[in-house]
């Protein structure tokens, strides 16, 4: 049988680093759009620049999803397809890959997955699949035992700007005035794929200390991978991993944002998955 795995690019992880003889992987790209100007988050995009289109930019800037089509013409590529996708919560990209999947002629075979997150926790459902299927698993074993997985995975995050989340829809006001008030730094975390706010803390030195701290108390295995992706924010990304090192934590990942999550995390923003 032959298995292909499709993720959207919100997963942050690039096309062009997998390879498995055994799985076919694909990304398929979201959009940002800045005025006239479109940037299709595939592995050629320069997020980098993008962010500064779009700071440049007065108007309003936007995120589109994948139309159905793009993910439809991959599906005759393999026997059986997994399809990751971006939270629905915050996305239509989930919808459009049921739609896909519907309109295939056999839809039976498409598993569309609602990662319940983004970023590193898509990254570590892929790594699961092929797991799954290297070891010999059956299409419905692997549909039930990754879906366990993935409501085990857990995603915080720490952003210094919240202004496209909010004005796209994807946080409250209220919310937003909080994170952006005397220097507050919420620590916050993915709850059955919605944001919430789980701490207020002052600056971003204690939202990472705060951050660490919690990691220690609920991840009980200290071999569990660790995804930290980033938006121009090696250092702290890097300070994370070496704090996390110390408490025995010796299988973190860090990696930078695609654009998709760069977009919406913005500059200095953290997300941390296992």
């Amino acid at each position: 049988m032959k298995y292909q795995i499709l993720c959207d690019s919100s997963g942050d992880f690039p096309e062009a680093s997998f390879k498995n003889k055994n799985v076919i992987y694909k990304v398929i790209p979201l959009s940002i759009l800045v005025g006239e100007q479109e940037f299709v988050d595939d592995d050629k995009l320069d997020a980098n620049n993008m962010l500064k289109a779009m700071h440049a930019f007065k108007g309003k800037t936007s995120s589109a999803c994948p139309s159905p089509e793009l993910f439809l013409k991959e599906l005759n590529n393999a026997d059986y397809t997994f399809i990751i996708t971006i939270t629905q919560k915050l996305s239509g990209c989930y919808n459009s890959a049921m739609v896909a999947k519907n309109s295939y002629s056999k839809p039976e075979n498409v598993c569309v997955i609602d990662s319940k997150a983004t970023s590193g926790v898509m990254y570590l459902i892929v790594e699961e699949l092929v797991r799954l299927i290297e070891e010999g698993k059956s299409y419905n074993q692997i549909v039930e035992e990754i879906n366990k997985f993935r409501d085990q995975r857990t995603l915080f995050f720490i952003l210094q700007k919240f202004d496209n989340l909010v004005a796209n829809g994807r946080m409250s006001h209220v919310a937003g005035f909080i994170a952006s008030t005397l220097l507050i730094r919420p620590l916050c975390r993915a709850v059955d794929g919605d944001i919430k706010i789980a701490f207020k803390l002052m600056g971003p030195r204690n939202a990472f200390q705060k951050l660490i701290k919690m990691v220690n108390e609920e991840c009980k295995n200290k071999s569990q991978k660790i995804i930290i992706t980033h938006c121009e924010d090696y250092d702290d990304a890097k300070y994370i991993e070496q704090e996390l090192n110390k408490l025995g934590f010796d299988n973190i990942h860090i990696l930078p944002m695609r654009g998709l999550t760069s977009y919406y995390a913005l500059e200095k923003g953290i997300i941390l998955c296992y």
